[in-house]
C-alpha cells in the first residue's frame, strides 16, 4: 500500500500539517511535514498484507494505522500527541469517527518520561553536534602505524618519528610478542631483506600490526607498544564523523556554523519546546502545540544564546518538572480498557459503513 492508494480508496481519517508549521515556529525557509492517520481494509486488518505505517521517500510524510496510532497515544509518544492535539487551521482532513477521540484521554504522567526523556536525547544530539563541529576529523585517515610508540628511556616516541631519525622503513620490520605485555612488542630489523619479514603492517588497510618468525640470534632494536584501544576508537569516531558529513542537511549545517556557537541550534529550539510542554501538560492538564513563545524559541533556533545557557535553561525546567509531575492532577497512565472498547467501536463502524 502506498500513500495514495490509501487516500485514493477513502482509508484516511485524519491529515494535519506538522512540525514547524503546527508549532507556529515556521519561517519562508520551513518545509511543509505532513502526519496523518488512515485504516487498513478489513480484508488486509485480517490478513497478512497489513501495513502499520506509510511515509514517502523523503520521510516529510508519515502515516499511522488507526491500531498504532492508539498505541503509541497510550504510550504518550510526544509526536502522536501532537498530532491528535493539532491545531484546527493545520488540519487538511478529519472523518468524523476520530471525534471520538481527544488527547485529554491519552494525557498522563508517563509525558513526564516521554516528553522530558526525549528532549533529554536532543540534548546528547546537540552534544555530539557540538563536539563534531568542534572536533572536526581530517579526511586523510590515521593507520596502525600512527598509534605505535617506541620505548625511549622512560618515555615513549611515536613510532613514524622513530623510523625516521634511525632511516628505517617499516616494511623491512620484523615484531616479536613479548610474553606477558600486552600490546608489547620486540622490534627487529632487516637491513638487506635476507629475513622477509613482514613489516610493521600488511598494508595501508591494515587493522592490526604484523608479526615475522624471528630468526635466532637477531638483535632487538626497540621495544614497541600498538595502543590497540585507541586505534579502534579513532576508527569508531572517523566513521561516525565522516557518515555524518555525509547525510546532514547542508543548509543546516551551515546555518549552524554562521551562529558560531557551535551547537545544532534547531535541536536545542526543540529541546526546550518539549521540556515547557512537558510542563505545561503537569499543570494544566493539556497540551497546547502552537508555542505562545515564537520570539523566544526562533531566537534559540537563531544561535543568539550561548549552549551553556540553554543548557541551564533546560536544568531549570528539569527541575520543574521533577516539582510538577507528582503534585499533578493527571492520571498515571492512560484507560486502556476504554480506548481499547473505542477502538473496536471505531473498526466496527469503519468496516460496517
Amino acid at each position: 500500500m502506498t500513500i495514495a492508494e490509501m487516500k485514493q480508496n477513502g482509508w484516511l481519517l485524519l491529515e494535519c500539517v506538522s512540525g514547524s508549521k503546527a508549532y507556529g515556529l515556521d519561517t519562508p525557509t520551513s518545509d511543509t511535514d505532513l502526519k496523518g492517520v488512515y485504516y487498513l481494509p478489513k480484508e488486509q486488518f485480517y490478513g497478512l498484507d497489513g501495513v502499520t505505517q506509510l511515509t514517502n521517500e523523503t520521510n516529510d510524510e508519515v502515516y499511522y494505522e488507526l491500531g498504532r496510532f492508539l498505541e503509541l497515544l497510550l504510550k504518550n509518544n510526544p509526536n502522536i500527541l501532537e498530532l491528535l492535539a493539532t491545531p484546527e487551521d493545520e488540519i487538511r482532513y478529519r472523518h468524523p469517527i476520530m471525534e471520538q477521540l481527544q488527547v485529554d484521554m491519552f494525557l498522563s504522567k508517563l509525558c513526564k518520561d516521554t516528553f522530558a526523556g526525549y528532549a533529554i536525547t536532543q540534548v546528547q544530539k546537540a552534544r555530539g553536534y557540538k563536539k563534531k563541529i568542534v572536533n572536526p576529523i581530517p579526511k586523510e585517515r590515521k593507520a596502525v602505524p600512527d598509534f605505535c610508540y617506541v620505548l625511549q628511556g622512560h618515555t615513549t616516541v611515536p613510532l613514524q618519528g622513530w623510523l625516521a631519525a634511525h632511516d628505517r622503513i617499516q616494511q623491512r620490520c620484523g615484531l616479536s610478542s613479548v610474553p606477558h605485555a600486552k600490546g608489547m612488542y620486540a622490534l627487529f630489523y632487516d637491513a638487506d631483506g635476507t629475513f622477509r619479514y613482514n613489516g610493521i603492517v600488511s598494508g595501508p588497510a591494515a587493522d592490526d600490526v604484523s608479526l615475522s618468525p624471528i630468526p635466532k640470534g637477531q638483535t632487538v632494536q626497540a621495544y614497541m607498544s600498538f595502543n590497540q584501544e585507541g586505534y579502534s576508537a579513532y576508527c569508531k569516531e572517523y566513521r561516525e564523523y565522516w557518515d555524518w558529513v555525509e547525510l546532514r542537511n547542508e543548509h543546516r549545517y551551515q546555518g549552524n556554523m554562521a551562529h558560531g556557537k557551535g551547537y545544532d541550534a534547531k535541536n536545542m529550539m526543540h529541546t526546550i519546546r518539549l521540556l515547557q510542554v512537558a510542563v505545561e501538560i503537569a499543570r494544566e492538564n493539556k497540551l497546547q502545540v502552537k508555542r505562545p513563545n515564537r520570539e523566544e524559541l526562533l531566537s534559540i533556533k537563531a544561535g543568539n544564546y550561548s549552549y551553556e545557557e540553554l543548557l541551564q535553561k533546560a536544568n531549570v525546567l528539569m527541575e520543574e518538572i521533577t516539582t510538577a509531575y507528582p503534585a499533578s492532577t493527571l492520571r498515571d497512565v492512560p484507560d486502556k480498557e476504554k480506548i481499547t472498547a473505542i477502538l473496536v467501536h471505531m473498526r466496527d463502524t469503519l468496516y460496517h459503513s
